[in-house]
């Protein structure tokens, strides 16, 4: 079953929170009530979410959670392998969580000599394994992210001081820059954000005009967007005012 482009920027949206709310589409969205509960039904139908008084929740936590090889993958696969290319030797980096930023960490080269830190769990495990230094911080864990989140993280993380960062983005407008529907995770992003030298925001292209409550970085903020599409005209141009690159992988993975 073919998604349109607003049905999967919803998936996204719910990949990255575990749970939506209809109103909240409504406006994140611009279009009906009834536009959305259709688009949810569909979602539904094709097995991807099931349906709960005034929204939604992913059909399965191995989604949430685990290792998603849905919408989008081979996009997310391209972004990581470009993300991973800007890491040179003896940096020190940060990666929050995500199924993109998971990206990120599986196509770094084994044995590098740099050190991650990174609050998501699964990250932490793929760099393990690749015998790449790992500091995984503090934290109080939530189940539908894998992710270390609250006053231990931020304190972990304020001590530190990155080369460059990679976060992931539930999306980006030129309005309110770049957001997040998780408020946790905008606080460690913010905070990642300030210790880093180098800015790094990994995100789809159904990330463009999509927007959450909390808004984490504004588009100066950011050095560079690591996408598999361009923008649409008018948000490219204040991307281009405001100095941020785009870098656009491709899915020759």
């Amino acid at each position: 079953m073919s998604l349109n482009e607003r049905q999967q920027q919803l998936l996204g949206l719910l990949e990255s929170s575990g749970e939506v709310k209809v109103a909240g589409l409504k406006e994140t969205f611009g279009v009906t009530e009834m536009t959305i509960r259709r688009d949810l039904e569909k979602l539904e139908l094709a097995g991807y979410v099931k349906r709960t008084f005034g929204g939604a929740i992913l059909a399965s936590k191995d989604i949430a959670i685990g290792d998603r090889t849905g919408v989008m993958a081979e996009e997310k696969q391209a972004i990581g392998k470009a993300a991973a290319a800007l890491v040179r030797e003896n940096d020190a980096i940060f990666i929050d969580g995500g199924t993109t930023t998971l990206q990120v960490a599986r196509h770094l080269k084994a044995d590098m000599n740099i050190t991650v830190v990174t609050n998501a769990l699964n990250i932490a495990m793929e760099l393990l394994e690749k015998r790449i230094t790992t500091v995984v911080t503090g934290g109080m864990a939530l189940e539908a992210t894998s992710t270390l989140v609250g006053p231990g993280t931020l304190e972990t993380i304020g001590k530190m001081a990155f080369d460059r960062i990679f976060l992931g983005a539930t999306g980006l407008t030129a309005k309110h820059g770049f957001c997040n529907s998780n408020m946790y995770e905008a606080e460690i992003k913010r905070m990642a954000i300030a210790q880093a030298s180098e800015v790094n925001i990994v995100a789809d292209h159904t990330k463009y005009g999509a927007k959450e409550l909390f808004s984490f970085a504004g588009i100066t903020d950011v050095r560079r967007v690591i996408s598999s599409r361009l923008p649409d005209e008018k948000l490219m141009q204040a991307c281009k005012e405001s100095g941020l690159e785009l870098l656009i992988a491709h899915d020759n993975v």
